[in-house]
């Protein structure tokens, strides 16, 4: 009876951290570049169950047997094995903002902060007052050469991640500039994005404010098979509400399963202790 309620217990704390990741997941439904978390179980190891009051010894001229008969098994319950972060592609949401960026494809976006590089999904943008271009937490975003400098609405990126000024024209800073037309003349390429992708790319871990950091099991950071950057366009979360709120209905009833074993078997104890034992 007690394994009962261990297993029962062991289910509730299982679907407790389910939940979780599903509230968490409905938090961020629009956050740029979340990726939804999946949480993973496993189960305890299956015991053996035998009859332990006949004899499981049987005689025999060449040596003895085991004659203890099975009475099947019995599962011991299960644990959180992982917090799994599936990295599938998210919609793309069109902006007109020189400033937002979206990746299409596996990569990540580098940024320089106060604990060491990060990586991120999520291009929302901005240009400071020194032109440096930076996420909303106020990190820089990282190029080839270093922290990327530009011209307030002097500048494109390209689907390599080339950075492109336009050193034909001088331009108030308050005045919009087209990314396409004749206004584009004898452009310079001055920096490329930092793009980089992981071997093992289920190992990153998050460290809140869409950031990523490596891991050993990650690996060092590698360089993109095949990326697109997309000026102008921003990364949805992958998030599906529906999905989401089916999960919630799911662990709901699976905890609410859990919970009656836990009572039954409490309550089959109490009899055995009040009644049967006195």
């Amino acid at each position: 009876m007690l394994r009962g309620i261990y297993t029962g217990a062991n289910g509730m704390i299982s679907q407790e951290a389910r939940m979780d990741a599903i509230a968490n997941n409905l938090a961020n439904v629009d956050q740029t570049g979340y990726k939804r978390d999946l949480t993973i179980f496993k189960a305890f190891p299956d015991m053996l169950i035998r009859r332990i009051n006949d004899d499981g010894l049987g005689i025999v001229p060449t040596g003895s047997y085991d004659t203890m008969p099975l009475v099947g098994k019995i599962g011991t319950g299960v644990e959180v094995n992982e917090v799994y972060t599936l990295f599938d592609q998210g919609s793309l949401q069109r902006t007109e903002n020189s400033t937002d960026l979206a990746l299409e494809g596996r990569g990540f976006f580098v940024v320089r902060t106060e604990r060491g590089e990060r990586y991120t999904r999520n291009g929302a943008f901005t240009v400071n007052q020194e032109g440096v271009l930076m996420t909303h937490n106020g990190d820089p975003v990282l190029g080839e050469n270093g922290i990327i400098r530009l011209q307030h609405n002097n500048f494109m990126i390209n689907e390599r991640g080339e950075v492109l000024v336009n050193n034909a024209i001088s331009l108030d800073p308050r005045d919009p500039v087209s990314m396409t037309g004749n206004s584009w003349q004898d452009p310079q390429v001055i920096d490329r994005l930092r793009i980089v992708d992981f071997e093992n790319i289920r190992e990153i871990k998050k460290e809140g404010n869409s950031l990523y950091r490596e891991t050993p099991e990650s690996g060092p950071p590698l360089p993109p098979r095949e990326v697109k950057v997309l000026q102008g366009f921003l990364e949805k979360s992958n998030v599906n509400v529906v999905r989401e709120m089916v999960d919630m209905i799911e662990v709901q009833r699976s905890y609410e399963a859990n919970q009656k074993t836990v009572q039954a078997h409490d309550q089959a104890l109490g009899r055995l202790i009040n009644e049967v034992i006195r």
